[in-house]
């Protein structure tokens, strides 16, 4: 079923958190609001579960409307499964217990079956009769996916699942979560601040701003098309100059970038804004260049390089990803150009 979001508008007291937002998001897909903390995100998640009543617009399920401003049916009237930060899952049950808890209009025989079946699914295999405080963080993550997911929902909503748990684990449960929620065949909608999340999780991504969608897309337009400089800001350690344009050359505070040929989007209305990840630019050594080295640091893909035009405390840094095959060295001169991709020019419009 397709979920239809229809210019959703919500106020706390004189606060507008949404303002006019439209969203559809199909069967087996995977969408991912993605934006600051207070842009909206978990609002709008909360409206959809019934958990917060629409100040106007309306909420469908394919040609069935499921809320509006005067229609609010509780969160357990709603097709909806929910997965929060906090696992919520209920101490005192075991994990089976949790997970069978929605499922109590079947059978014995059946709510035995769908149990099996979801933690044969998420990879929970022999722990049915273990208590949630038993259990690691990963492990109750996958619980509480595991019980959203049993009454087969025709939407899922997702709020930062992950946040909780660490960095090599919330990689291996993203995979997984995807591989559950495509085979589920519901409309997912997974809230997240982290960029990389998104990217790795999404059929197609919903970045926000101030209760406002700036761009809906694939996570590759996202990354090689971002509409506005805020979007093209979110991805990839991107670093932000304002300036101007002159001579085939940018020029900031933090000094001169050779245009050279990059991606640029005329028609944004934006002041002259250049937005570039680290490996959008090209350090070129040369004994008159205006920018030098000042620092190398490592990761495990090549060198980064640290530049500035003088060597001030205030001296704005700029990151240049380098290949480990180069010899560059701290003190050495040079100039940097702009690269074909990953660097993003936001023209004033005439």
């Amino acid at each position: 079923m397709t979920l239809i979001l229809e210019n959703l508008s919500h106020v706390y007291g004189d606060n507008k958190t949404l303002k006019g937002l439209s969203l559809t998001v199909e069967p087996k897909e995977v969408m991912c609001l993605l934006g600051p903390s207070g842009c909206g995100k978990t609002t709008l998640l909360r409206l959809v579960a019934g958990l917060e009543r629409l100040t106007d617009g309306r909420i469908r399920i394919d040609e069935t409307t499921l809320a509006t401003s005067d229609l609010h049916p509780a969160p357990e009237k709603r097709p909806v499964g929910l997965v929060f930060q906090e696992h919520a899952l209920f101490p005192h049950m075991s994990v089976a217990e949790n997970i069978e808890f929605g499922l109590k209009s079947l059978s014995l025989h059946a709510r035995q079956a769908r149990r099996k079946e979801l933690i044969d699914m998420v990879g929970l295999t022999g722990l049915d009769d273990r208590k949630p405080g038993t259990l690691s963080g990963g492990q109750q993550q996958r619980v509480a996916l595991a019980r959203a997911l049993a009454p087969s929902p025709a939407i899922m909503l997702l709020d930062e699942p992950y946040a909780s748990v660490d960095v090599v684990l919330r990689r291996s449960l993203r995979e997984s979560a995807r591989v559950l929620l495509k085979r589920a065949e519901s409309a997912a909608i997974l809230v997240t601040h982290d960029p990389d999340e998104a990217l790795e999780m999404a059929d197609r991504i919903a970045v926000m701003s101030d209760g406002r969608i700036l761009q809906v897309d694939t996570p590759d337009k996202i990354i090689n098309s971002p509409r506005n400089a805020e979007v093209a800001s979110l991805f990839g350690e991107a670093q932000t100059f304002e300036g101007s344009v002159s001579d085939g050359v940018f020029n900031s505070e933090a000094g001169p970038f050779q245009l050279g040929v990059i991606d640029r989007n005329d028609d944004t209305d934006q002041s002259d804004t250049l937005v570039t990840r680290p490996a959008g630019l090209s350090f070129r050594e040369s004994n008159s260049g205006p920018w030098e080295v000042r620092d190398i640091r490592y990761r495990s893909t090549g060198e980064v390089l640290f530049l500035s035009v003088d060597d001030s405390p205030s001296a704005q840094l700029v990151r240049v990803d380098a290949s480990f095959s180069e010899n560059y060295a701290i003190g050495m001169r040079g100039e940097l150009s702009l690269q074909s991709h990953n660097a993003f020019l936001f023209r004033r419009k005439s």
